[in-house]
């Protein structure tokens, strides 16, 4: 179960990152983020999250607001992996004053 936790977060650390530096390119390359190389390589990388999130979404919510919710999702369900090995590897050690 450890290990399959430690996958699972690699697995959301991936796509974060990618929107992370999506973020940062939008603010350093500006209006010709599109042509640039980087740009698109990362998004592609995190484009099957942001579908899923857009696809779940009212159509109400602004395309450009998608991958910042795809982003603060990533974030929680990451937090919840953390928290969950963290008690996993407490309970495998064998501590007696595991709590949840």
């Amino acid at each position: 179960m450890l290990e399959f936790l430690n996958i699972l977060q690699v697995v959301l650390y991936i796509p974060m990152l990618a929107l992370l530096g999506q973020g940062v390119l939008y603010v350093l390359a500006g209006t010709r983020r599109e042509t640039n190389f980087f740009y698109t390589t990362l998004r592609l990388v995190a484009r099957p999250f942001t579908f899923v999130v857009r696809t779940l979404t009212p159509a109400k919510v602004a395309d450009e607001h998608v991958p910042i919710i795809t982003f603060a999702l990533l974030l929680l369900a990451s937090f919840v992996v953390f928290a969950e090995r963290g008690y996993l590897t407490c309970v495998q050690m064998g501590y007696t004053d595991c709590r949840r």
